[in-house]
């Protein structure tokens, strides 16, 4: 074996290219921006999005979609045909109907009808467009979760964020163009933001995990060399690693989503802590945020790392609220009131995530969209004190970004059951949140086994109603 002694004067000269390889990736994000900004399919009325997912399944009919016949005629015993039944039993079965246990109240100059659980959202539903047609694909958590991110039940298909990154660009070259708060490993786990076939490089960033820890990025700092030293390594790593490439002669997407990450992790060093450093923030704002309420703290800590990223430059930031339990956080079966212990924990937060944005001028360019992989049935379940899933019909809600202020969109039956005006499919929803950010679904594709694939795969109409 040949020993290579080499100075540090003589590595930083033969390394120079190392660094070169840095302005020039600099200044190629800034550019790759650039020309997504020239190459938009339309005028966007968005340049980023903000996903409030809330795992497990919110109960429309207590939340959002407030229905009188429930409470009329509760108890009362109605054939129902939902899927997840017709799979367990093979034929239509009959439920008891269970009114709400919290009241609705009207909220706004539009009147909007919320339940208490929402007290503090409920006072931004002047800025929402309430869509309550939802339908999607799957009855359970698994396939529901991917088909809500991904557009596929089973396929693995890349992330809604992967897609939003690999139509756009980055905004921040320092920073992750996608990153998701707190994410769950089950139902879906890492899938939920990964890049599937598309190049490595548009792989969500997990920041943090489900189970409440601390919100940091792994490996981001290291205090075992000083910076120049550090600076002197990475060079020598990338020079190594473009040399790799050279050799090659070929094209390696591997390769060269490797080298792109770890010139990325470097950037992210000299950025990232100050975002996720809260000190700078007034005592009055981590106050807004709830975190100085334990019930609060966890996510309003996620919410308002979210408005930091957005400021930042972070093109799609997900806010998840979920654990890694085999129920997730608001999968109620028999136990319905459990839902006031998680509405208190985000309500205000989310709220506090509304206010902000708006008073900083974010909202008219951020998209903030609410919900869950879909929602609950309004009959009783098990012991009766909870509900079953429902994807037939259930509400989100969309705010900013173009989206039409205090509208109300569709509507379910009498009982909050089924779609039946209005319907929104997840693959509409996707459609027409790439719309906003100036991207036709039908012309975002990648190439992938002999054929072009896109997120809504041969489906999806833009909703135009709730567009302004």
């Amino acid at each position: 074996m040949n020993n290579l002694t080499v100075s540090r004067r003589q590595m930083l000269s033969q390394t120079a290219c190392g660094f070169g390889a840095l302005a020039t990736t600099a200044m190629l994000s800034g550019e790759r921006s650039a020309l997504a900004s020239e190459l938009l399919h339309h005028a966007p009325k968005a340049k980023r999005i903000i996903f409030l997912f809330m795992q497990g399944g919110v109960s429309q009919v207590d939340s959002f979609d407030y229905k009188p016949s429930l409470t009329e005629r509760d108890g009362q015993k109605i054939m129902f045909d939902d899927a997840r039944q017709l799979a367990k039993q093979g034929k239509p079965t009959e439920h008891r109907l269970m009114r709400s246990p919290w009241q609705f109240k009207q909220y706004g100059e539009t009147g909007r009808w919320v339940s208490e659980l929402f007290p503090h959202m409920a006072r931004h539903v002047d800025d929402m467009c309430l869509l309550h047609g939802m339908h999607t694909e799957g009855v359970a958590h698994g396939p529901a979760t991917l088909f809500l991110h991904c557009g596929s039940t089973n396929f693995i298909r890349p992330s809604f964020g992967s897609w939003v990154l690999y139509g756009l660009g980055t905004e921040n070259a320092n920073l992750p163009g996608f990153v998701s708060i707190a994410p769950s490993i089950g139902n879906g786990g890492s899938r939920n933001y990964g890049h599937a076939f598309l190049p490595p490089k548009f792989q969500g960033t997990r920041i943090g995990n489900a189970d409440g820890s601390a919100l940091t990025i792994d490996s981001l700092t290291r205090t075992d060399l000083p910076l120049r030293s550090q600076r002197e390594q990475f060079a020598l790593l990338q020079s190594i690693n473009q040399e790799q490439i050279q050799r090659r002669g070929t094209h390696d997407a591997e390769l060269e989503a490797a080298l792109q990450s770890y010139e990325l992790a470097w950037r992210m060093q000299q950025v990232a802590p100050d975002v996720l450093d809260f000190s700078s923030e007034s005592e009055s704002t981590l106050s807004m945020y709830g975190l100085d309420d334990p019930h609060t703290r966890s996510y309003g800590e996620r919410c308002l790392l979210a408005r930091r990223m957005c400021e930042s430059g972070v093109r799609f930031i997900q806010v998840n609220y979920g654990d890694n339990s085999a129920n997730p956080a608001w999968d109620q079966h028999s136990n319905l009131p459990k839902h006031a212990d998680h509405a208190r924990a985000v309500d205000q937060p989310i709220s506090a995530l509304m206010q902000d944005l708006k008073q900083r001028g974010l909202l008219n360019d951020t998209i903030v969209w609410w919900g869950s992989e879909f929602g609950r049935t309004p009959y009783a379940q098990e012991n009766g004190t909870g509900r079953d899933h429902n994807p037939a019909g259930f509400t989100v809600w969309v705010a900013g970004g173009g989206f039409k202020p205090g509208y109300s969109h569709g509507e379910t039956d009498e009982f909050g059951f089924r779609g039946i005006q209005g319907r929104v499919h997840i693959h509409d929803l996707h459609a027409t949140l790439l719309h906003q950010l100036g991207l036709d679904h039908t012309r975002l594709t990648f190439e992938h086994a002999g054929r072009n694939f896109r997120l809504t795969d041969v489906h999806g109409q833009v909703v135009k109603q709730i567009v302004s």
